[in-house]
């Protein structure tokens, strides 16, 4: 099972006013490097925690069908499923109709529940696309999440490599790890 974006999110949930300020920095001259720092703490987040913090599109990809006809979705909040696609063994596409599944929203991980096909031991992979995010702008996401980001690219701009590779930090700062914990899924 591999998952990969389709389309990044439009916007980021934190601003480089934000960042700037965090930072106590009056000038704009470094406003790309800080984009550029934005956007790396905020997938460092999406990916430890699991989530997807603004309106983005991703493709999930099964090599097989799933025994019990549902398949855990690790990418929260997944908002809806946009197509399902399998393929025969020629490599010939099937598309599914919408009402061949059931995105179940509650818990996580999220469930998707497929409908038992007469083809499905047939099929040899599917290709399954989901809108993920809190919303499609910055107020949707927690502020825990959007303090993280903050902590980290404060963090990255500390060690942007004014140090040699011997002082490099080899780890997030603690208060980066206890605000992205706190979003983590757990498995029991």
């Amino acid at each position: 099972m591999t998952m990969h974006p389709v389309t990044p999110p439009a916007i980021e949930p934190v601003t480089i006013d934000e960042a700037r300020a965090y930072l106590r920095i009056t000038s704009d001259s470094e406003n790309a490097l800080l984009q550029s720092l934005i956007k790396t703490a905020r997938e460092t987040v999406e990916a430890r925690a699991g989530l997807a913090l603004i309106t983005q599109s991703w493709r999930l990809h099964v090599d097989r069908w799933p025994r019990s006809n549902r398949l855990a979705l690790y990418r929260y909040p997944v908002t809806s499923v946009d197509a399902i696609t399998a393929y025969l063994p020629d490599g010939a596409p099937v598309a599914f109709d919408a009402e061949d599944w059931k995105l179940q929203q509650a818990g996580r991980p999220q469930r998707l529940y497929l409908q038992s096909r007469a083809d499905m031991a047939s099929l040899s992979g599917l290709e399954i696309d989901l809108t993920a995010g809190f919303g499609a702008d910055a107020t949707t996401v927690p502020d825990v999440l959007k303090q993280a980001i903050l902590v980290l690219v404060a963090h990255l701009y500390e060690f942007r490599g004014a140090f040699d590779e011997q002082s490099q930090p080899i780890s997030f700062p603690s208060q980066f790890e206890r605000l992205v914990d706190i979003w983590k899924r757990l498995s029991v």
